[in-house]
């Protein structure tokens, strides 16, 4: 969890710009808000980054991994990161943009056993791996171990496609895929930053969305 600096902005100050553009409607639900994001490369740190920006309140960030010179094209790590673990490098980055925000950070492989345990307070997860078994096994152990809980995924979005190919589709009363749902990392397509950030703010608007109760 992160803690408020001394120094800077007030909370009071953070959140009056916040609903000065956002409302202040919006900035209340937002900032009630549990959102957690599954994996924190390419599309998970620019989720991450993109819902505290917004002012959700809660964010429950899980990653294994630690951060190497392969993430720099298109995740949201820089050089004084290398070596760091992707959650403690990634909860840091958020502290200066917002201090006040709870920010739960843990490194770990997600499991089948411990997916719902990690996200227990979450209203909304978004799934930001890489593999496609591990998409499954989250987006299945997610799902059926809460039946309260909406996950928003991605598949598809590599290349160099224009961003509108990239979707937002539901395919399950809780459950949302982003993407091109074609242009997979498997097939050798090239991975660059514009693609993945455009579909890492197709899945951080949606949750948004979902928390301003403006889906369905």
């Amino acid at each position: 969890m992160t803690g408020a600096s001394t120094e800077g902005p007030s909370r009071a100050q953070l959140r009056a710009a916040l609903a000065g553009r956002m409302g202040e409607a919006q900035v209340r639900l937002l900032e009630d808000a549990a959102i957690g994001v599954a994996g924190l490369g390419g599309l998970g740190s620019q989720i991450a980054l993109a819902l505290a920006r917004s002012g959700v309140g809660h964010l429950i960030l899980v990653d294994f991994d630690v951060v190497d010179l392969a993430n720099l094209n298109r995740q949201a790590y820089d050089i004084a990161d290398l070596g760091r673990p992707k959650s403690a490098a990634l909860r840091d980055r958020i502290a200066r943009i917002n201090p006040y925000l709870d920010v739960r950070a843990t490194q770990a492989r997600l499991t089948p056993e411990n997916a719902v345990p990690l996200f227990a307070d979450a209203s909304v997860v978004c799934e930001a791996f890489d593999d496609p078994v591990g998409k499954a096994m989250l987006t299945e152990s997610l799902l059926l171990g809460r039946g309260d809980l909406a996950v928003v995924g991605a598949s598809g979005m590599a290349g160099h496609e224009r961003a509108d190919t990239i979707v937002t589709r539901r395919v399950g009363r809780r459950w949302w895929v982003c993407g091109d749902e074609t242009s997979d990392i498997g097939t050798g397509a090239p991975m660059v930053a514009p693609r993945v950030m455009a579909c890492a703010g197709a899945q951080a608007i949606l949750a948004i969305r979902l928390v301003l109760g403006l889906e369905q």
